[in-house]
């Protein structure tokens, strides 16, 4: 979309460096300018109500008043996309959690040294999330769901294998989806769930632990070698790719590996989803959700080649429509679906029947 003027965007955090050093890297892009500063949460809530930038980018430990706090406040009194970027994203996930749970954009890890000035990595990755959050429709926090939906009415027809797994993958806007899709899935999912989420590293472990006190599945952080049952949803840790293998004739299990090397990112949707494809064919599902980039248009492209079932969140329910939108563009989603409504067709596509290939999922 052209704009005839640039985005804007605060940069609060209680070091001077670091200011100078994101206004740097933020505007390094032409189409971005940062119009204010601020060095505490006090000074950060005063400055969005008074300069009112698009977008925010806000450390989480700040004299005064903190970055969750200064988030609350943001959230409440002047709503707009703000992106969290500290050091504590890695050492404590769990105020990342929080303050997406706030109402947070997405975060970013600074990756700092202050001797070799590590966080310039984080340079192309701030800016592409300054531009899609400067291009979401609105910011809203949907209340998150407690009862599963039940599943879509339609009569049962011959043809076509159910879904015997379900691969997700999703990026930016991820976390705050699947705490909504996953609590509703039912405690006895006939097949076992495997999600690619986009994450730094040390985040995946917590994360999983969150959805697991959410969800009547049983939800963990996947480690080597572990089955892919019935009821269960393994999360890929960051840092590692996640292929499934068959163990045995019924048993499948995960596998953890550093390569393929040269991915963009690293739990790939692509590389789980192929595997998918691979070892479960028309009996595969595959569902892409929100986030930037396209990462699993590869993979969902496979799942759809060998007959499996294929799904997508559709553009008004996500923070981000790219994934989707790649593969929506590609032709090979069988349907696009607000986010409340994908949980339905999960629970429709697994269930003991055999729909034929002319048989639509529900809406």
């Amino acid at each position: 979309m052209f704009r005839d003027r640039p985005i804007t965007v605060l940069v609060a955090d209680d070091s001077a460096f670091m200011r100078t050093a994101l206004t740097r890297m933020i505007e390094s892009d032409p189409g971005i300018k940062v119009v204010a500063t601020a060095r505490d949460g006090i000074e950060a809530v005063e400055k969005v109500l008074a300069v009112q930038p698009e977008v925010v980018t806000l450390d989480v430990e700040m004299p005064r008043l903190g970055g969750l706090e200064a988030l609350r406040q943001i959230m409440q009194k002047a709503p707009r996309p703000v992106i969290i970027v500290s050091s504590l994203t890695q050492e404590g996930a769990e105020a990342t959690l929080n303050a997406l749970d706030l109402g947070a954009f997405d975060c970013i890890p600074k990756q700092l040294s202050y001797a070799c000035l590590d966080i310039v990595k984080i340079r192309q990755l701030l800016i592409d999330q300054i531009r899609a959050a400067a291009h979401m429709p609105g910011v809203t926090r949907a209340a998150r769901p407690t009862a599963p939906l039940p599943p879509p009415d339609i009569a049962p027809l011959s043809g076509r294998p159910r879904a015997a797994i379900v691969a997700i993958g999703t990026s930016t806007g991820g976390p705050k989806a699947l705490q909504h899709l996953l609590p509703l899935l039912p405690g006895d999912l006939p097949v076992g769930v495997v999600v690619v989420q986009h994450m730094p590293i040390g985040f995946t472990g917590p994360f999983a632990r969150r959805l697991d006190g959410l969800c009547k599945l049983s939800v963990r952080e996947a480690a080597q070698d572990d089955r892919v049952e019935p009821g269960g949803v393994l999360i890929a840790p960051a840092g590692w790719h996640l292929t499934i293998y068959r163990r045995s004739f019924s048993t499948c299990a995960v596998r953890l590996a550093k390569t393929p090397v040269g991915t963009l990112h690293m739990p790939s949707v692509d590389v789980m989803m192929r595997s998918v494809a691979e070892v479960f064919g028309a009996s595969a599902m595959g569902v892409i959700m929100t986030g930037m980039g396209s990462d699993g248009c590869d993979g969902m492209t496979a799942i759809h080649r060998r007959g499996g079932w294929t799904l997508g969140q559709d553009e008004s329910s996500c923070a981000v429509y790219g994934m989707p939108k790649s593969c929506a563009e590609l032709g090979i989603l069988e349907r696009l679906v607000p986010l409340r409504l994908i949980a339905q067709n999960i629970v429709w596509a697994t269930a003991e029947h055999s729909p034929t290939r002319a048989q639509k999922l529900a809406h």
